[in-house]
């Protein structure tokens, strides 16, 4: 006679967190500066004004936008606020840096608001092997933000999970 077979970890307590689960829904766009200055290097304040003011801003509805300058041109910070100002009743968030970096302050902003109260006195195991781009940074940050609560915490999938943190 065949052993029934038993699903111990879905009937443990143990959590299981996907922070893809959590990937927010909108396009990623990333505005190079560098085609707006004179010669691509040169921010001519009078220029750049009419260049932004000339711009289609409707294009960037509902994105995320990361404002970067891909050359060595010295950009004053006016400059990415004025950007900012024009964005402002389209994009769904903008900052300074490259896409990763737009990623990070995703989820930094996701995590911080997270309850982690379903977690208290659970062993937790935070998923890898994401398809979306979940940053480094953003699992750093769901871990320390679980240490408080967690009973332990685990990275990778059940049956192959690696112990981070076991409170004592």
């Amino acid at each position: 006679m065949a052993e029934e077979i038993i699903n111990r970890i879905a009937s443990s307590k143990l959590k299981v967190v996907d922070l893809e689960e959590f990937y927010p829904k909108g396009q990623r766009i990333l505005i190079d500066l560098k085609s707006w200055l004179h010669e691509e290097f040169v921010l001519k304040e009078k220029e750049f004004r009419l260049a932004v003011a000339n711009h289609d801003w409707s294009k960037y509805q509902d994105c995320f936008v990361a404002l970067h300058c891909s050359n060595d041109a010295i950009i004053p910070d006016w400059a990415f606020m004025l950007i900012s100002v024009h964005l402002q009743p389209h994009a769904k968030q903008t900052i300074v840096g490259n896409l990763e970096q737009l990623e990070t302050s995703l989820y930094q902003d996701l995590i911080k608001t997270l309850d982690v109260s379903e977690f208290e006195n659970v062993p937790v195991i935070i998923k890898g092997c994401s398809k979306k781009p979940v940053p480094l940074s953003a699992y750093i940050m769901l871990s320390q933000q679980l240490i408080p609560v967690a009973k332990s915490i685990m990275y990778g999938e059940a049956c192959s999970a690696v112990p981070l943190f076991k409170r004592k």
